[in-house]
């Protein structure tokens, strides 16, 4: 059983109290953590470091959008059909995409790969871990949500097409047909038994089940408001992706407990449903009780970014402790991941990053990142850069 202490550690576990001390990894696993605990196995000198649990950006286009290329290397968006529930992007992220490393030199060890937003309904969403060479051992749950958009990327490629949807109201009207079927599928499945399967109807049945979320893309006020008048109507656990405009309907959201992903927020306001983007937004959703994450998009905002986006947003009013928790526990409970991830807890996974210092703090930097217990980058500082172990076997 391979077993390490980091000591001399000013340890941020995210769920208690900071400590000054020492965390143990054995197979893996957080076995102690606290301030008087007796080192086991190999001794790594944290030196006086902050140590925090890996951050996770739940929702990415990481490994499936590669930065600066389009075309055949784009496997965002199936923009084929309007309803596409069926394809799952655990079958189109590249692992050897340059953004997984770039996620380890910004301390992200989680992420939630989505399909786009090109359809009202994208496809199954894939949580995983940021370092492997096969997908298919990085992942940490599959599906792990559906994506659905609303507003105005889906009405713009399909009016371009001249079919359905070419509104808002045609987007929602295809989603709820898109239900209204799934219904009548589980109905026939319970009433006949084992029936002919369909996918697409397989994959809303999962939400209908509550066995997975409904990932809403939303940025105006008006579509979140859709998206709540959808989900009441037929019962399924709603996250909203990005809401731009959220914090109009913050009491709304607190009241319900629908957590929102808040985000990209550096970018410009390139189309309207954009214009009331800002840095103040994720405090006004959090002051409001609104359980908030923040997210990246990546590529939309590189990833390794995604502190940043956190800092920023403290200095437009967010609380540095809720900071903290929107890039760790927040959105590992959204991803259904909380028992194995998200803070510095026995019994957790060991996916660790230690910090130069604070990571509120720009000029701080991530020097080594664990997942699993196992060192996957390491900053060179003779080089002045992040060293990312192999990922492949050789």
């Amino acid at each position: 059983m391979s077993s390490f202490s980091i000591v001399n550690a000013h340890v941020l576990p995210i769920e208690g109290a900071p400590f000054d001390g020492t965390v143990v990894v054995e197979d893996g696993k957080i076995t102690a953590a606290g301030p008087d605990i007796e080192p086991v196995g190999e001794v790594i000198d944290a030196a006086g470091q902050w140590l925090l649990p890996g951050l996770i950006d739940a929702h990415v286009h990481l490994g499936m959008h590669p930065e600066g290329e389009v075309g055949s290397t784009a496997d965002v968006n199936e923009a084929t059909d309007p309803v596409t529930a069926a394809v799952r992007a655990i079958d189109a992220v590249d692992p050897f995409d340059p953004g997984f490393d770039d996620a380890l030199a910004g301390g992200v060890t989680t992420v939630n790969v989505n399909p786009g937003s090109g359809n009202p309904i994208g496809g199954l969403a894939v949580a995983m871990h940021t370092h492997g060479r096969r997908i298919d051992e990085m992942v940490l749950r599959s599906p792990s949500g559906l994506k659905s958009a609303l507003g105005e990327n889906p009405k713009r490629i399909y009016g371009e097409k001249k079919q359905t949807p070419s509104t808002r109201l045609g987007t929602a009207m295809v989603i709820r047909q898109a239900f209204i079927e799934a219904q009548n599928y589980l109905t026939k499945q319970e009433s006949d038994g084992a029936g002919e399967r369909d996918p697409k109807l397989e994959a809303l049945a999962m939400v209908l089940r509550r066995e997975i979320p409904w990932r809403q893309h939303a940025h105006r006020a008006d579509d979140i408001a859709t998206a709540l008048r959808i989900a009441d109507e037929f019962g399924y656990d709603l996250v909203l992706d990005h809401g731009t405009e959220a914090h109009v309907l913050a009491d709304v959201l607190a009241e319900r407990g629908t957590p929102v992903l808040i985000g990209p927020l550096f970018t410009t306001k390139s189309k309207v449903e954009l214009r009331a983007r800002s840095l103040a937004n994720p405090g006004k959703l959090a002051a409001a009780g609104v359980e908030i994450s923040i997210i990246t998009d990546h590529p939309v905002v590189p990833i390794d970014f995604l502190v940043h986006q956190a800092t920023l947003s403290v200095k437009e009013g967010l609380d540095p402790v809720t900071a903290l928790r929107a890039l760790t526990i927040n959105p590992a409970r959204v991803l259904g991941l909380a028992e194995r991830i998200g803070s510095i807890e026995v019994g957790k996974d060991a996916d660790l990053v230690l910090w130069s210092g604070d990571p509120l703090d720009v000029m701080q930097r991530a020097t080594r990142v664990f997942i699993g217990g196992k060192t996957v980058m390491q900053y060179d500082d003779a080089a002045r850069a992040p060293r990312v172990l192999a990922r492949s076997a050789a």
